[in-house]
Order: C-alpha cells, then structure tokens, then sequence
C-alpha cells in the first residue's frame, strides 16, 4: 500500500499545521516559550523545506501557520511560503513585526499569504519592557503598513500577570486599528518562560467576562485561544466566532506542528522531546500521521484519564481536560486543567 492509499484509508485528517521554519529572532524575550534567538544549526534546506510543503499539500492540509523565531530572519522565507501557496496551502505568517519593510510587504502579496498575525503584548510600557525600546511603536507600525496594502492582519496577545490587568487600556488603542482578529493566549511557562521564571498567573476568569463583553462590539473578531476556557458561563461567545466551542485538543486529530529541524509532534507549542513523534528527514510526513502508535495522548484518550477538577466534569468527554501543552507545563499532567472555569483545580492567579 502506498503512502497515499494509506492516508486516504486513515481516520484521522489533517487540516492544519504550525510549522517553524527558523529559530533565529531579532529578540530574546524572557518569556519565550522556544527560546528563540540564535538560529538552530542543521536546520531544514530550502528542498527539505519545499518537500514538506509538497507532502503537507498531499495530505491535503488545508492552513499553515508559519513561524519562528522570527521569519523574516530566514531568508529563502518567501520559497517556503510560496511552496505551500501554489499548491493551494493557505498561510499565514506571526510576526514580532520589528523589522517589516515595502519590500516585505511585495513579497507577502507575491506569495499571496492569507494573513499576518503580529506579536503584541500591550500597551508600549508593557510591550518594550520585554523587547526593545521602540518596539512597539514599531509593531504598530507594521500593522498600518500591511494594512494599508489590504494585507489582512490580526493581532495575538499572551498573556502573563503583568498584561492580563491591562487587557482593557490595550483594547483601546486596539479599537483605532484595521484589523480583523485579536486572539488571547495563555503565556505557558516553559522555554525561557520557565528558566526565567516569569510570572504567567493571571486571573482567567476576568479575561473570559472582558472578552464575552467585548465580543461582536467591533469591526474585527476578539477570542481566546485553546489554552483558555472551558465551558463557562461565557464559551459560546470567547471564541472569536459566535456560538463556537471548545472541542478539545487537536494535537495529532487534524493538527500538527514541525520545527526547524524537522521534528513532528501533535501541536508545535508541546515543546518537549517526548512529544516527538519522528523527524521528516527519515520519515514522511505521512508515514509518522499515519503510524497507529502516534499521538497515542489525544487519538487513545479516554474520560477516564481525566484527573483534578476535570475529573467527572460533564462536558469531560468532548473538553478532554483542555490543552495538553498548557495542561503540561503548569500541572505536569496532561488530562488536568488550572483555566477551566468549572474545575476545582481552578488558579486564577
């Protein structure tokens, strides 16, 4: 049987990817969750590269998140994008948005990438705290730019103890801006996050009531991401679409994630090498989607690995017990949340 037959004959599809394609950024923030900075050696050719967009296109992912580090540091970046955009890949780019330029910008609308997403943490004091004196100014500046070039951008917001109160000053200065969508995520505490031990307690209950308040009040989308939830008075409408819910985790179901040095795993934010599930240089991307001992956390799950506050919950058997990643690395179980508004083992901050 061939890798094609045995995907088409698989039960779980592919629909969508996050793939980092460079470690290297122009900062080194305290808070980074993959300790991006200096590039890593070894990491995927520009034909390793454009080979994993070809296999991607086969499986028939639908969306890719392109990612770093920082992007634009790599600098065959546009024939990584352009080899998922002409096979019909939809992508989109996250940006710290420090160093954009019109010649960027042409090269976006030449690979036709479907959106940017930049990097923002706050208002200035908080944002450059971290960063670089200016930095926001300059993010800032980037989304003018992009969407002055009717490149449609987005904004994502992780979130720590020194943010999260501030949500509603940023929300201000975010209501001036063309964008479509503004995403909230929890800041997890691995990477450099962990080493430096910055504080990512914030109260998760209030950011859900500002969000669901919030809500269809502008011109662009506000919504949580996976890491926050789950079933509380406000789900239904914090998840940037009216009326949609949390799931449960889609690590190795219909999402992926690869980093820069061809390493699979479930989700790219499960930053943790027993998380790998193979390297695309020794095998396809098919053949580790399609291994029956593969993401055995999420496709061999059951209510009864729920634990904590999530255990017995009702809604147990489709929430799954939230993130893994972020279930990880603040309770070191995978099956136990500490953001669900329902469980006992709630830490609001």
């Amino acid at each position: 049987m061939t890798d094609a037959e045995r995907y088409r004959s698989f039960p779980f599809r592919l629909n969508s990817c996050v793939w980092e394609i460079t470690l290297a950024c122009c900062f080194r923030c305290a808070y980074c969750g993959s300790r991006g900075g200096a590039a890593r050696e070894n990491e995927l050719t520009t034909e390793e590269c454009v080979s994993v967009a070809r296999q991607l296109a086969e499986m028939s992912c639908r969306r890719v998140s392109v990612i770093g580090g920082e992007v634009f540091m790599r600098e065959d970046w546009e024939a990584v994008v352009s080899a998922l955009t002409s096979r019909g890949v939809r992508a989109c780019i996250i940006t710290n948005g420090y160093k954009m330029t019109p010649a960027l910008i042409d090269a976006l609308k030449r690979v036709n990438v479907e959106s940017v997403a930049v990097s923002v943490d706050g208002v200035a004091a908080v944002h450059d705290r971290y960063r670089a004196p200016g930095s926001f100014d300059a993010a800032l500046g980037t989304i003018k730019a992009l969407t002055d070039a009717n490149v449609p951008t987005s904004v994502i917001t992780a979130l720590r103890a020194d943010n999260a109160p501030r949500l509603p000053e940023f929300y201000r200065v975010l209501r001036d801006l063309p964008i479509f969508a503004w995403q909230l995520q929890a800041c997890s505490p691995m990477g450099n996050a962990a080493g430096e031990r910055i504080d990512v307690t914030f109260d998760a209950g209030a950011v859900m009531r500002f969000v669901a308040g919030i809500a269809g009040k502008d011109r662009f989308f506000v919504g949580v991401a996976d890491n926050i939830g789950y079933y509380g008075p406000e789900e239904g409408s914090i998840r940037g679409v009216p009326g949609a819910v949390f799931r449960g985790c889609s690590a190795g179901l219909t999402t992926l994630g690869i980093d820069s040095v061809g390493n699979v795993r479930g989700c790219e934010s499960m930053y943790d090498a027993e998380f790998n599930e193979g390297n695309v240089r020794e095998r396809s991307l098919i053949d580790i989607w399609c291994d029956p001992a593969a993401f055995s956390y999420n496709r061999g799950f059951d209510e009864k690995m729920l634990s904590g506050g999530c255990a017995g919950c009702e809604f147990g058997s489709v929430c799954a017990g939230g993130c893994r990643s972020y279930n990880r690395f603040t309770t070191g179980k995978l099956y136990e949340n500490r953001l669900c508004p329902r469980g006992a083992n709630v830490n609001n901050g």
